[in-house]
């Protein structure tokens, strides 16, 4: 008997790397319906400064999880992968293709290996740890984490706090590392009924793409969006504050940055960002098969192979 047709395509890749363009093409390819796996497009309110598919590419295909998460609220990767396994199942079980697209390697790792189920972190343990940070730094926080889980520790670079808190909260509650807790995991969809596909394009071309495209959201109204939230006076330690233009644009605003300084240091971030997801989706989907044009037309004839078998 013929192995059943994969019913989900994952479409993971960098910033400004034709992820939309893609998913379109395939949704259309294959009556496919799309799911956002992006942690910043998730939130309301930052259209374009996260670059969220325009009106006319909502219209293009029927789209799910993007903009569905107040800003002033964090999106866990748990919160996200229970709501993609229900936009998934409810796609797949009327007959359609789930096309799964986005650029946040953590969303596509739990859908495809599972997510730890994370114990609940007491206050005094969050004081606890969020005091040590302001007392030694990241280093501290670094040196801290090895003690519970150096292979967590090793994987996390530069200057995260939030993912080292995390490790070191996980190893003073239960005396177990992230690593340990993550092995003991189940995927959320069969290895069988999914194909992965990595978008990676040259670099120095993508960097490109990058910074033109910051230009095109200025004009297009990113400071205006904004301004818009942070006239809401949300914590800047929030995800959706965080998101590459917004700390930047903020700094503008408050006058302790030129307009120029602000996109070319919004710029640098968002290739910084790019490098990162080139970096986590070699190591973590190396076995995905991979479309490497920038090019519209020979990008979508790539996709078109690796998905023209999967035709109802």
């Amino acid at each position: 008997m013929a192995a059943p047709r994969p019913d989900i395509v994952l479409i993971a890749g960098p910033t400004a790397s034709g992820k939309t363009a893609l998913a379109i093409h395939a949704a259309e390819a294959l009556d496919g319906e799309i799911v956002n796996a992006d942690s910043m497009q998730v939130y309301d309110g930052l259209n374009l400064i996260t670059a969220r598919p325009s009106v006319d590419e909502l219209a293009a295909a029927p789209h799910h999880l993007f903009g569905v998460i107040d800003p002033g609220i964090r999106c866990s990767v748990g919160h996200w992968l229970s709501l993609a396994q229900d936009k998934i199942t409810d796609i797949t079980a009327r007959g359609k293709v789930a096309i799964v697209v986005g650029g946040t390697g953590l969303y596509f790792k739990s859908l495809t290996q599972g997510l730890a189920p994370a114990p609940d972190i007491p206050d005094a343990i969050k004081a606890k740890s969020h005091a040590l940070y302001e007392a030694q730094g990241i280093e501290g926080l670094r040196a801290e984490a090895e003690k519970y889980d150096r292979d967590a520790a090793a994987r996390i670079l530069g200057n995260d706090p939030q993912r080292l808190l995390r490790v070191i909260e996980i190893g003073w509650v239960t005396g177990q590392s992230l690593t340990q807790i993550q092995n003991n995991t189940a995927p959320v969809i069969a290895r069988e009924r999914w194909r992965g596909i990595v978008i990676e394009p040259d670099r120095a071309a993508l960097y490109a793409r990058i910074d033109a495209r910051f230009r095109l959201m200025m004009t297009g109204g990113a400071l205006e969006e904004v301004e818009a939230i942070l006239a809401r006076n949300l914590d800047p330690q929030l995800p959706a504050m965080k998101a590459v233009g917004v700390p930047q644009l903020r700094a503008y605003l408050a006058g302790d940055m030129t307009l120029e300084a602000a996109i070319a240091d919004a710029q640098m971030e968002s290739r910084r960002y790019a490098k990162r997801q080139y970096t986590w989706f070699r190591n973590q989907h190396g076995d995905w098969d991979r479309i490497t044009s920038l090019d519209p037309g020979e990008a979508r004839a790539q996709c078109e192979a690796l998905i023209g078998d999967l035709r109802p």
